[in-house]
């Protein structure tokens, strides 16, 4: 699985929502047990029954996790993006990873030593009580985004997905745009045929080029 360790500066300069209420002495002890990393579209972060070692938080990009049946089909389990803890209750239940994970476009992913993390962090009750005040914040994000997800047309969820991904979108097929939305290819055509007309986007060899980003901004509600 190869992946490139990014620099020190690099890593401080990225901003973290998870562990956005910690202090800087906080934030330089976690920045001690953690590296980041980024990897290539296709490499494999984890596999199915291999124990976990780190907590993966992706930052950039998008990550399928998969399990196999016994004919080696693949079932699709969840699609990630940014800024989301992948597996980690494989951690907490002490069990390994009850699924694959590969990234679907190049990703970042910040990786902390989860031995350390539990005795430096989450046993220490004034940082365990900040991380819980980080994650009810993400619970309540993406607990918006949930509804705003229910309460959008397809149309809508489309164009937010092409709008949120712009660095991505070149690298994924519209097969596969098509099932993170959980939507028909057909569906995803038809859809983009309309934004082609408007002169929105365009399309070419199937790779979709945002041509007017505030035009398309408009369309997400």
């Amino acid at each position: 699985m190869g992946y490139a360790l990014i620099s020190k500066g690099d890593m401080m300069q990225t901003k973290i929502e998870l562990f956005q209420e910690l202090s800087q002495d906080e934030n330089d002890r976690l920045y001690n047990i953690s590296s980041l990393k980024e990897y290539k579209k296709g490499n494999i972060i984890f596999y199915e029954g291999e124990q976990p070692k780190k907590l993966k938080l992706l930052l950039d990009g998008i990550v399928k996790v998969y399990k196999s049946d016994s004919k080696g089909n693949e079932v699709i389990m969840h699609f990630f993006q940014p800024q989301t803890l992948i597996a980690e209750t494989a951690h907490m239940q002490k069990i390994n990873y009850p699924a694959t994970a590969i990234c679907e476009t190049d990703c970042k992913l910040l990786e902390i030593d989860y031995v350390l993390f539990e005795k430096d962090f989450l046993r220490n009750p004034d940082i365990s009580f900040k991380i819980i005040q980080s994650l009810s914040k993400k619970v309540k994000a993406l607990q918006n985004v949930i509804k705003t997800n229910l309460t959008m047309n397809t149309f809508s969820r489309i164009c937010k997905f092409i709008y949120e991904n712009e660095n991505h979108i070149d690298e994924l097929s519209h097969r596969k745009i098509a099932a993170i939305l959980n939507i028909t290819p057909e569906t995803l055509s038809r859809n983009l045929s309309t934004l082609k007309k408007d002169e929105i986007i365009v399309v070419n060899n199937r790779k979709i080029e945002i041509l007017d980003k505030d035009r398309l901004s408009l369309l997400l509600t």
